[in-house]
């Protein structure tokens, strides 16, 4: 998702500063600030989501942590009638509950009732890393053809590759999620073409302006 990110973006991004009359060095900059700019704002942004989903279990724990200390046959019933709702008999999921929280009732009220799992602990750096990383993979590919493209034919140059790259990742995604590959190729590279085309017009405009 974050490599389709880049690609579009970046890509947008030189088409319509291309579109705009503007030099070739300035157009590698303009693409080469965008890169850097959208793996900041996707680190950033993935940064606060992941730590406020870590502060929000944070405090589920907490309120979990005190509702224990203060009615436990309350919490043992609860956990059982959850059982119960899985197809549990009332018998089996009584005994099943009050094992499972003499053994470590926190963490058994965590994974079966907040959905909190010991394994999977969030990591805001480490997903604000990889989200800037695909980010910046997507971004280099369209940037790439910016020094292989021919002068004379440089924006449908750019923007072809860049849709090729596109429906290539669109298809690998669809096919690892096991949906159709020619539906994920088509999707991602409609909604690319749309926004190459949108900033294409916006640079014109601008060029026939200055």
């Amino acid at each position: 998702m974050g490599a389709n990110d880049g690609i579009v973006s970046t890509a947008s991004l030189i088409i319509g500063v291309a579109a705009a009359g503007l030099a070739p060095t300035t157009i590698l900059l303009s693409g080469l600030a965008g890169l850097v700019a959208g793996a900041m704002s996707m680190a950033a942004g993935e940064y606060v989501s992941v730590s406020s989903q870590a502060d929000i279990e944070r405090a589920d724990l907490d309120q979990e942590k005190q509702s224990l200390r203060e009615n436990e046959n309350f919490e043992r019933t609860e956990l059982s009638a959850l059982y119960q709702e899985r197809g549990v008999s009332p018998e089996l999921a009584d005994r099943v509950a009050a094992e499972l929280m003499a053994y470590d009732a926190l963490s058994a009220h965590a994974h079966d009732e907040l959905g909190i799992s010991n394994t999977s602990h969030p990591r805001p750096v480490q997903a604000a890393l990889s989200s800037a990383a695909t980010f910046a993979v997507g971004a280099a590919l369209p940037l790439g053809t910016v020094v292989l493209s021919p002068a004379s034919i440089f924006i449908p140059f750019v923007g072809g590759m860049s849709l090729l790259f596109l429906a290539a990742l669109g298809a690998l995604a669809a096919h690892v999620g096991g949906a159709p590959r020619v539906r994920g190729a088509v999707r991602v590279t409609f909604w690319g073409a749309a926004a190459m085309i949108a900033t294409a017009l916006v640079g014109s405009l601008f060029g026939v302006m200055t």
